[in-house]
Formats: structure tokens, sequence, C-alpha cells
């Protein structure tokens, strides 16, 4: 764990430490819990979005494969790019 401060409003430090008195806790808890579900949740959610994703086209029949996709879409031939043909 690192060490960090911050500067907080007013307003914010008195609800952080109404809050955290309430719940038996310290406003760095309720800081690391906030922070954690802003930017760790999503990170979460969209490495599972990502793995939902993964195969969603694996039983399309209308073409044989990525490789013969992508060699359908390129021009000419690669000695010809080269201007060795």
């Amino acid at each position: 764990m690192r060490r960090t401060q911050l500067y907080l409003d007013d307003d914010l430090w008195n609800i952080l430490h109404r809050r955290a008195d309430s719940e038996g806790t310290t406003v760095s808890s309720l800081v690391r819990e906030a922070v954690r579900e802003r930017y760790l949740n999503d990170l979460e959610e969209r490495r599972a979005a990502m793995q939902a994703f993964v195969g969603v086209r694996k039983d399309r029949t209308d073409f044989a494969g990525s490789a013969g996709y992508v060699r359908s879409l390129r021009r000419g031939s690669r000695m010809e790019r080269l201007g060795r043909s």
C-alpha cells in the first residue's frame, strides 16, 4: 500500500468524516473503497465484456476463416507490391 495526500473541499471533508463515524471506519478506507468502485469495477466490467466478445463470430459460414478473409481484402500479391512481379 502507498501513502498519498488529497486536498478535499470542506463540505466533502465533513461528509466523509460523518460517514466514517457512522460506519465505524476511517476516511481513508472510504476513499479507497470509492476509488475501487469507480476505477477497478469498470476495468472488471470491460474485461468481462471482452471475454464475452471472444469467439462471437466463430459460427459464421460466410467466409472460410480469418486468414482467407484478410487475403480476400488485399489487392495483388506481396511480390507485386514490392515491385518484383
